[in-house]
């Protein structure tokens, strides 16, 4: 995910030599390189975060507590924006690593989703100890990688599942579909230019006249119809309760 977000912000109107990476796997960073060789790579976190206006850490949870140790005597508290992206470490918990002097440097939390790779990507931010100006500047920043939202750390785990996870999802109903119309006599490959084409179709009218869905269905359904079986099939194996029951499943408590 962080090389993902480092190609991506080099796409945009973000410097790419602005961009700096470390990484001890010497292939990730050239593979950074390869795609764009403006990006800096370095083998070493702390000169990475010396100089930097934003400190991005990108790593699994159970590393956070290490590569935190690591790199605190080089975070300049007073101007550093730090920045994590690891799933379930808390303000809190990031708090207790950083605080040195009863000082703390402006926290953020972001959960991205893949598409992010695309520049398409749902990311959704907290802040703590963080500024007005501070806060826009890394809506902005994200909000070219897609679209940024900002909610209050008690909503991450929700949006988590609904986006970050959810993007699975959305996979999985594509998977579904595309098997469908392979049983009912299409190609596999032009059965997902459809689907994929359809829900393009779909978001573009939820998005350009800002309706519920349940308005854009109606347009489609009508009494005895097709598409009104379909619906009430699907309905009948557990279609939207097991949606709502599978982001349920993937919250974190």
């Amino acid at each position: 995910m962080g090389g993902a977000i480092a190609r991506s912000l080099s796409q945009g109107t973000f410097p790419a030599e602005n961009i700096s990476v470390s990484d001890l796997n010497e292939n990730s960073l050239r593979d950074l390189q390869n795609f764009n060789n403006k990006i800096n790579v370095t083998s070493s976190n702390i000169e990475n975060v010396e100089d930097a206006e934003i400190v991005l850490l990108a790593v699994k949870p159970w590393l956070v507590p290490s590569i935190i140790e690591n790199i605190k005597t080089a975070i300049n508290y007073d101007k550093q924006i730090f920045i994590s992206i690891a799933a379930g470490v808390t303000f809190e918990e990031l708090k207790s690593l950083l605080e040195e002097e009863g000082k703390i440097p402006a926290l953020f939390r972001i959960i991205p989703n893949t598409a992010i790779d695309v520049l398409q990507s749902v990311s959704i931010i907290s802040s703590f100890n963080a500024s007005k100006d501070q806060e826009d500047k890394i809506l902005n920043i994200f909000g070219e990688l897609g679209k940024a939202f900002l909610v209050p750390e008690n909503q991450l785990n929700a949006f988590m599942s609904l986006s970050s996870c959810g993007i699975a999802y959305a996979m999985r109903y594509v998977r579904a579909a595309v098997e469908g119309g392979v049983e009912i006599g299409i190609y596999p490959n032009v059965a997902k230019q459809v689907v994929i084409q359809t829900l393009r179709g779909a978001i573009d009218l939820l998005e350009t006249n800002d309706s519920h869905p349940e308005v854009e269905i109606d347009k489609v359904t009508t009494p005895g119809g097709l598409t009104i079986k379909g619906l009430n099939e699907m309905e009948a194996n557990g279609f939207t309760n097991s949606i709502i029951k599978g982001l349920k499943a993937s919250l974190i408590e």
